[in-house]
């Protein structure tokens, strides 16, 4: 039993730990940030929002709810079956895809949500402006992308336009 349990907590670490290395940690985004993030976004049912980091799928159900298509891209696989669970009653809406958003190809999308670190925003910057097929617009929480000023923001969330 006792090998049970540090085998249980070895893989929480792993997936909660590694991820640091890859992008930012878990940390849910709070109820009021994602209201606030897709009320910026102001999208239209039927548009398609791309998560960056979709965490624990709060934000995608809220987005779901909102009657947009969502894809999240989720590192943890905990948190993707998390996300799985969460947004079950939205499957034909919801996407969610285990793996790393910077080397994967991305489908089309009008706009992004996303909650990284500074570390990581040069590097979405990059990617956005290699992938964006029209013009989007970005709402990062907390985090501005470096050389690019915001068009809005509210409590934290930077709305951005390509």
């Amino acid at each position: 039993m006792t090998v049970v349990i540090f085998y249980f907590f070895f893989l929480l670490v792993m997936f909660f730990g590694l991820v640091v290395f890859f992008g930012a940690p878990y940390l849910p985004t709070l109820s009021r940030t994602k209201e606030i993030a897709l009320d910026l976004l102001d999208m239209k049912q039927g548009q398609t929002l791309l998560e960056l980091g979709s965490g624990d799928g709060k934000v995608m159900l809220a987005a779901a709810e909102r009657g947009l298509k969502v894809v999240g891209y989720e590192l943890n696989p905990i948190l993707v079956v998390i996300s799985l669970y969460r947004t079950r009653a939205y499957r034909q809406q919801v996407k969610v895809i285990w793996g790393n958003f910077f080397t994967k190809k991305w489908p089309p999308y009008d706009a992004i949500f996303v909650f990284l670190t500074d570390k990581y925003m040069s590097k979405l910057d990059k990617k956005i402006r290699e992938n964006h097929p029209k013009i989007l617009f970005v709402a990062s929480n907390s985090f501005k992308i470096p050389g690019k000023k915001p068009v809005k923001e509210s409590r934290g969330v930077y709305l951005y336009r390509y």
